[in-house]
């Protein structure tokens, strides 16, 4: 695990660099924005563009994969959620928590950290994870929420949840770029040389702009975010664990990476979301602080623990 540990210190040096100039005021909230903004619709997206054109559509796509990531993400989600409904919350604020509980940083830390610790092999569970997180689970807080304020789901929630992934850069980036495997086109040795280099930005730039965004994070609530802390940190691998090796038997080592990526902190897109619907932010924003401090230990010992699998 030592060994694990040491190879994870650079990444989370990266984003204790990113706080430090956030909590100093070196980078002001404004900048931090704009360097997420860049990450977003920039260099992440170009490299998971250049990932996804390397790779077929069968490197992504692995039936019992899915199915047993899906189980451990939903049987997690759904303990969040009978535990909030006991504690007497509101639809909507269940909705963030099972969130929280549930929905890792797979974007911006897991993709560009697993693919370097793990090989880039690794890429295909971890887009599947993404796409997972995005296309089902995005999509149900959208719609549990707006739900339960107009008391029945239409067709506008629909309609919006629609219109949110067709506009997310990072889902069309693996959508093009799984396209443009199937042409069997090569990528043009320049573009490629440009995707390399504006990807090559990723990584540093993701790390930092976490760190900066945690600076201004609120360490309120920390019963509660220590719950979802333990749920995300704890409960979320060893049921994706159950998933992917016992109930839906996957490929060893697709199995280690889904394992290690369901162990990944609360994903910020999450605080995003509580902003915009008015939700239960505070929580939110101190449960990414906590799981992001805790993960600093616990993502090297589940690495380690999943690598001989």
């Amino acid at each position: 695990m030592i060994e694990i540990f040491l190879k994870t210190v650079p990444f989370f040096a990266l984003i204790g660099l990113g706080y430090w100039a956030g909590y100093t005021r070196f980078f002001t909230e404004e900048a931090t924005a704009y360097l997420t903004k860049f990450v977003f619709y920039f260099a992440l997206t170009a490299m998971l563009f250049r990932f996804s054109a390397n790779l077929s559509l069968a490197d992504v796509w692995d039936a019992n994969l899915v199915s047993g990531y899906l189980f451990g993400t939903m049987a997690v989600y759904l303990i969040a959620t009978v535990v909030a409904y006991i504690r007497k919350l509101d639809v909507a604020t269940s909705a963030v928590e099972a969130q929280c509980a549930a929905i890792g940083n797979v974007g911006f830390l897991g993709v560009p950290m697993l693919t370097l610790l793990m090989g880039e092999a690794a890429i295909g569970p971890i887009m599947m994870a993404l796409a997972v997180d995005l296309i089902v689970f995005s999509s149900l807080i959208v719609i549990l929420i707006t739900g339960s304020r107009d008391g029945r789901v239409n067709l506008g929630i629909l309609r919006t949840v629609g219109l949110g992934l067709i506009r997310n850069p990072m889902i069309v980036a693996i959508v093009v770029g799984l396209a443009w495997s199937y042409s069997e086109w090569p990528i043009p040795a320049p573009a490629n040389e440009f995707l390399s280099i504006l990807g090559g930005a990723a990584t540093p730039g993701a790390l930092f702009a976490i760190g900066a965004s945690l600076a201004s994070k609120s360490a309120e609530r920390l019963q509660i975010a220590g719950w979802l802390t333990f749920c995300k940190l704890g409960l979320h691998p060893f049921f994706v664990a159950i998933g992917v090796l016992y109930l839906f038997p996957a490929d060893p080592y697709f199995a280690a990476v889904i394992i290690a990526a369901a162990a990944l902190p609360v994903a910020g897109n999450v605080y995003i979301l509580a902003q915009h619907y008015g939700v239960a932010p505070h929580r939110v924003s101190a449960a990414i602080l906590v799981s992001t401090m805790v993960s600093i230990i616990t993502v090297s010992g589940i690495i380690a623990w999943v690598s001989p699998v």
